[in-house]
């Protein structure tokens, strides 16, 4: 089972308004209890024994100048396996997907690849860096990824570029 949810930030904001009060507040304005709702929902994600699996693909608000918006990307930062962030710049360049490659990645992708395959991803973070990242290093990408099949092609065509 797959969940989209659109927005932890809007959900937290709501609970914000009807949660009775707990006599402290965080800074920004949200009361700690109203987080915790938010934070069980978004902690239901998981592998379940015997039962298949449960996925949450959630957004939280950033850059929007409310310091409410800011603790709550906070409080759930850590707390997924992966982080997307999506690039306004690109989106106005008119790259899809407008995902800023640089900040976006998945926690403990060591366990996820084998070291080969990590190596080469990390040569790739390299290049991007190398490039100044943004539109360029999304251009690069996207000019190579329909020339191979999978990939661990496309991966290992970056590593013959440098070696």
């Amino acid at each position: 089972v797959v969940v989209l949810m659109d927005s932890l930030t809007r959900l937290a904001r709501a609970y914000n308004l009807v949660v009775p009060p707990s006599g402290r507040t965080l800074s920004g304005g949200i009361d700690p209890a109203a987080l915790y709702p938010p934070k069980r929902f978004f902690g239901a994600a998981r592998n379940l024994e015997e039962s298949g699996s449960l996925t949450i693909i959630a957004t939280c608000l950033v850059d929007t100048g409310s310091r409410m918006d800011d603790v709550i990307y906070e409080e759930f930062k850590g707390t997924g396996n992966m982080e997307m962030h999506l690039s306004r710049k690109l989106s106005e360049r008119r790259f899809f997907p407008a995902i800023d490659i640089e900040r976006s990645s998945t926690r403990r992708e060591d366990l996820l690849l084998d070291p080969d395959e990590l190596s080469k991803v990390w040569t790739l973070r390299r290049m991007i860096t190398a490039v100044g990242g943004g539109g360029e290093a999304t251009e690069m990408i996207l000019e190579r990824l329909p020339k191979t099949d999978n990939n661990i092609e496309f991966l290992a065509t970056l590593h013959k570029d440098i070696y």
